[in-house]
């Protein structure tokens, strides 16, 4: 074969050259073989990259290997130019222990810190921001490394990317958004994906420099991005860049390629990128036809050896214990008690005391939200902190809540802390898909902690209406992997908070609006910490056990004080996510009755959940049935006597009383 690439001259020396072709070479073969195996059913599904394997090498090789490269479905090439020994990627593939998972997750659904590699979750967008996030902390220390993610031209159509690139171009991140514009997503051309010529066209909307690379010209694809990525590396931005090159298998495959018409298959054949530069170095005699056999040879033998291992290797011992204890990283929680020198503040206040003494106790703890910075956010709890910590780590953004949860992830990647504001919490819904897929999913998938919390001001009573008024803790209690903690005395929520902020883990810290300035209480002014799953006992009696947080909490205590013939447990549950079961127990043991409110309405709320675990632990200590009160089962309305009429803090005295009386 004649090579159909122009390659142009190059200073590349000869070893770099044959370097670059065996680099090929090998995910080339892996593959040929993988597709063997998944005719004989020995995998059970295969995305294929074969005729893409020059950017996966290229982008890869001009990279430094300490610096974060996030690959996608088709990018072996990363993996196996990282030095990634095949044999634990074969168990990765065979869902064995010795793969990166632990058989929890397949192909390339994974990462590993030991050789920087971040991978992808089947929701593609959030990686692009994960790569920011890496970025960020990368320019943060001034430590002079680029970051280079993957996506595929389908990929661009999803909010995420423009959210990510806007993010990144505002910022000045270092980042090398590698778009592999393939011809297809699964079956849809890119016609149909977009209407502009080029995607690279795109990264003059966000003010980003961008470029066209031939994807199949590995000496190209090197060249161009080594010269890139040195280029960021003194001068920190984001560029955009698309790699034309083309899929020459399914999307998996099980899909086929019925859909490609003959020529365009022909004409990109003719285009290989392996058979072109192997024609390349035989011309220029770089590469003889004995190199070629043993090089071939040599890869063949290492697969068939490694793929030896992986069989030979046991399947996965079940193990019941292990599966519950890695859904959150374990750690020692350090309970730091409160001085005795206090001031009267409100919640607000010491949600801002607590944060703002994280801050001064870790310095790699970056705060990110709309509005955050000079303004101090909208209820002004980081109100000076631009002063005292700097913008580098009190940061405004740009309204796109998935970008930043995502980025706040990537922080944590690469070593640091991250709290990020929901204005409200109401618009977390913008930002879910990485909270509960890619947060609350890490640690279980391959042992990469998310040390972040999410801080959600949330709930009725302030007349704000359906979009910043839901108090929607539900949508993560029942999400493994996350913590959900929502505190109603401003002590409480000082204490958590500080202990949040220590925990490796996702925490979602629900902080009620309409307590924000409403509740006082004294405070420690020091800095300290409470033990999170704990709920205090706040008030206690013999009739009836009440099971509450947030402004429940407050709403029970005014029943009480205004009926004081009832005597009652009061508990503030205090954390919703891991509960504290032992108390709400020994509780309801005690009186026998027990009645459960939430702001919350109440199909599917969490007093449901604790219903269920009442009665299926309790039953026969129970002298009424669990009762469970919460808001209508309508959106939350703005005008007053419509809120009023909404929430469950009026159905309550009743529905005590009934219990009561039952």
């Amino acid at each position: 074969m004649i090579a159909k690439i122009q390659y142009t001259k190059t200073k590349l020396e000869k070893s770099k050259l044959l370097e670059l072709y065996t680099s090929m070479l090998k995910p080339r073969l892996i593959e040929e073989k993988m597709l063997i195996l998944l005719r004989q059913g020995k995998i059970s599904k295969w995305f294929s990259g074969i005729g893409q394997e020059a950017i996966s090498v290229g982008v890869t090789s001009a990279l430094l290997k300490d610096e974060y490269i996030l690959p996608m479905h088709r990018n072996l090439g990363v993996f196996t130019t990282r030095k990634i020994p095949l044999y634990r990627l074969f168990s990765q593939w065979q869902g064995k222990a010795n793969g990166f998972t632990k058989g929890r997750d397949r192909s390339f659904h994974f990462g590993t810190q030991e050789y920087n590699i971040v991978g992808m979750i089947s929701h593609l967008g959030p990686q692009l921001g994960i790569a920011d996030g890496i970025a960020l902390a990368n320019k943060i220390r001034n430590e002079q490394k680029v970051c280079a993610v993957f996506t595929g031209e389908g990929g661009t159509s999803e909010g995420d990317f423009h959210e990510a690139l806007n993010v990144a171009s505002v910022w000045s991140l270092p980042v090398l958004f590698c778009v592999e514009n393939n011809g297809y997503g699964l079956s849809t051309p890119t016609s149909e994906q977009f209407n502009c010529e080029n995607i690279a066209d795109k990264g003059i909307g966000y003010g980003m420099e961008s470029h066209i690379i031939d994807g199949n010209n590995i000496v190209e694809v090197y060249t161009r991005v080594s010269e890139l990525a040195e280029s960021v590396r003194q001068n920190p931005r984001p560029i955009l860049l698309e790699f034309k090159t083309f899929r020459m298998r399914g999307h998996e495959e099980a899909s086929g390629t019925k859909y490609v018409p003959q020529d365009l298959m022909d004409s990109w054949a003719s285009k290989d990128p392996l058979e072109n530069f192997q024609a390349y170095l035989r011309e220029q005699n770089i590469l003889s036809e004995k190199d070629e056999v043993q090089f071939k040879e040599a890869i063949v033998h290492e697969i068939n050896e490694h793929l030896k291992l992986a069989f030979d290797e046991p399947k996965i011992t079940v193990d019941l214990e292990t599966e519950l204890n890695d859904v959150y990283k374990s750690f020692e929680e350090e309970i730091i008690t409160p001085s005795s020198k206090t001031n009267k503040i409100r919640l607000i206040d010491a949600i801002s005391d607590g944060l703002k003494q994280s801050m001064e106790k870790y310095d790699d703890l970056v705060i990110m939200g709309q509005d955050v910075a000079e303004y101090g956010g909208v209820f002004k709890i980081t109100d000076g902190f631009v002063a005292q910590f700097g913008k580098d780590r009190v940061r405004n953004t740009p309204i796109c809540e998935s970008a930043i949860v995502s980025a706040a992830y990537g922080l944590s990647v690469n070593g640091m802390k991250a709290v990020m504001e929901m204005q409200f919490a109401d618009f977390v819904s913008s930002g879910f898909n990485p909270i509960v897929n890619l947060l609350a999913k890490s640690h279980y998938r391959w042992n990469q902690p998310a040390d972040i919390v999410v801080r959600m001001p949330c709930g009725a009573g302030v007349g704000a209406g359906p979009f910043h008024s839901q108090t929607n803790e539900a949508w993560f209690t029942k999400t493994p992997g996350l913590k959900v903690i929502y505190p109603a005395f401003p002590a409480d929520a000082k204490g958590l908070l500080a202990s949040a902020i220590n925990d490796p883990n996702p925490v979602l810290f629900f902080e009620h609006k309409a307590l924000y300035r409403s509740v006082y209480q004294e405070v420690p002014e020091d800095y300290y910490t409470l033990p999170i799953g704990k709920a205090a006992l706040i008030k206690e009696g013999k009739d009836v056990t009440i099971i509450s947080y947030g402004a429940g909490v407050h709403w029970a205590i005014e029943t009480l004080e205004n009926n004081t013939d009832v005597s009652a447990d009061l508990i503030d549950l205090r954390t919703l996510q891991p509960l504290d079961v032992e108390v709400i127990y020994a509780s309801v043991k005690k009186t026998g009755r027990a009645i459960i409110l939430q702001e919350d309405s109440l199909f599917g709320g969490i007093a449901s959940d604790i219903s269920a675990l009442i009665t299926e632990n309790c039953f026969h200590d129970l002298d009424a049935p669990v009762k469970r009160v919460g808001s209508l089962e309508t959106p939350i309305p703005f005008e007053p006597s419509l809120e009023h009429q909404y929430l469950a803090k009026n159905q309550f005295e009743t529905e005590l009383k009934t219990l009561l009386n039952y």
